[in-house]
């Protein structure tokens, strides 16, 4: 028998040439899988705009990706260079070593909106108000409540980790000047919307521009029907009380808790578009309350919009016929100085007469005013409020002071700053429920989508598309002989 070396069989010999063969092609064959998983990923997510510079917002370009999700790196490929993975909407994001496992545990990403003044880190917002002039003191007030609610916000992480800002522009409560102001804020500072916008003859012209944008007016500081239509314009939300809903409450209080004759109601109003709103709300008030309709036409005292010349409303007070009733109250649809410039020069000459003022006054300014004056013009003075009394102890007064003390140290409270800061929380709650992926439209759904939400007011606020009114209460406030207010019971 043969015992030497015995010959490997062929097929021995093909098997070793495949096996080596294998060994080679294994990193290309690992690259191809890898690829195709990551072609795969990249199918299965929703399309997404690549990464390119954003329009430019308040005159700065924004770098960075402009459709509402991110890039980011993906798993490597074994062979090759990774494939991106885009992270779709509110994504969680699973951070990968190079290795591709896990490093720690998932956090959220924060997609980007396209939306104009919605950065990764921002919304920003704009108002148009006065800040110099006669009403200046209404422009600053509010603009101090709206910061104190955003930058309490802010301290807790913003909104979806996007911080709230709030860009103002002065128009001195002129309507000649609000049509510039209000499109400065648009195409120069790219506000998101606007709040908080102060006056009814300059929402007389900022209102129409946001509609045709169709841009967020949100919470203007006015009362005027022109902002509540029925059913309501989409992108326009109120916080407060109507003026037609103020001056029925007064008008009633004075013919039933005052016991006065509706022919013994006068108006002492602006001559514009505010006062002509309080001047037609305590027309229609006095029509429903005048059973016998024996009051005949309401008198209408008037004065031109910043200024304190009030001489001509005087004048019309004393020319009335010796025949006609005597007035006892007058319904002051008027700014802070001019009010008490009124108040100065009647109070003598016609001693006992009622004066109430609406809540757009400024009623701790037109306190101030009068006080200056002395406490026997201050004493007795009614101003009807559309949010609660800035003294009380309710919860959400004592959030609102320790917001305004972190945010606006040294600013004493004030209604005004408390109606910015209570209408900037609602305006904070729409914002969360529009989720991260935020536009106009989402955040309009959003507002309309808030029933019963309590904001610790009393009334509970309720939107819908056929609402867009937050709060229809109305309570009736009295200046002291020290210039405080205490409240007073309107029905």
């Amino acid at each position: 028998m043969n015992t030497g070396h015995i010959p490997p069989a062929p097929m021995t010999g093909a098997f070793q040439y495949l096996r080596s063969a294998a060994h080679r092609c294994l990193p290309a064959m690992a690259g191809i899988i890898g690829f195709g998983l990551g072609v795969a990923l990249i199918a299965a997510s929703p399309s997404r705009s690549a990464e390119v510079d954003a329009p430019a917002i308040g005159g700065q370009p924004q770098s960075g990706p402009i459709a509402s999700g991110t890039t980011e790196p993906a798993l490597p490929i074994a062979g090759g260079s990774p494939a991106p993975v885009i992270t779709a909407g509110a994504a969680w994001q699973v951070p990968v070593s190079t290795a591709g496992t896990p490093v720690e545990a998932a956090r959220p990403v924060t997609p980007v909106s396209t939306a104009q003044g919605v950065s990764t880190n921002e919304i920003r917002f704009g108002i148009v108000a006065p800040f110099s002039g006669p009403a200046k003191d209404l422009g600053h007030q509010m603009q101090v409540g709206i910061e104190a609610a955003f930058n309490a916000a802010n301290a807790t992480g913003g909104v979806f980790g996007r911080k709230l800002s709030l860009v103002t522009a002065n128009d001195g409560y002129d309507p000649a000047k609000t049509g510039e102001a209000i499109k400065q804020l648009d195409e120069t500072q790219r506000v998101f919307g606007f709040v908080g916008n102060v006056g009814t003859p300059t929402a007389a012209v900022s209102l129409p521009y946001a509609l045709s944008r169709r841009m967020l007016f949100y919470g203007a500081f006015t009362g005027a029907g022109l902002l509540r239509s029925d059913p309501p314009d989409r992108y326009v939300f109120n916080f407060r009380a109507s003026y037609a809903e103020e001056t029925y409450a007064v008008v009633r209080y004075l013919v039933k808790s005052r016991r006065l004759q509706p022919e013994q109601i006068a108006v002492f109003a602006q001559h514009d578009g505010y006062g002509d709103a309080g001047f037609h709300g305590v027309e229609k008030a006095i029509r429903s309350l005048d059973a016998a309709g024996e009051s005949g036409s309401v008198p209408r005292l008037n004065y031109e919009r910043n200024t304190v010349n009030v001489d001509e409303a005087i004048a019309q007070l004393r020319q009335r016929p010796k025949n006609a009733p005597q007035i006892k109250a007058i319904v002051m649809v008027a700014t802070y100085r001019a009010a008490a410039k009124f108040i100065e020069k009647t109070a003598d000459q016609l001693p006992g007469l009622i004066y109430t003022n609406v809540s757009f006054v400024g009623s701790t300014s037109l306190a101030d005013e009068l006080m200056v004056l002395g406490p026997k013009y201050a004493s007795g003075v009614i101003v009807t409020q559309v949010v609660p009394a800035v003294a009380s102890y309710s919860s959400v007064v004592l959030d609102y002071k320790a917001a305004l003390t972190k945010s606006a140290p040294g600013e004493a409270p004030d209604y005004v700053s408390l109606e910015g800061y209570l209408s900037a929380n609602v305006l904070i709650e729409g914002l969360k429920r529009a989720g991260p992926d935020l536009d106009t439209e989402k955040l309009v759904t959003a507002l309309e989508s808030i029933q019963d939400f309590d904001l610790g007011v009393g009334p509970h606020i309720s939107f819908g598309r056929d609402r867009h009114q937050a709060l229809h209460k109305v309570w009736g406030t009295q200046i002291d002989a020290k210039g405080h207010f205490s409240s007073i019971d309107l029905e």
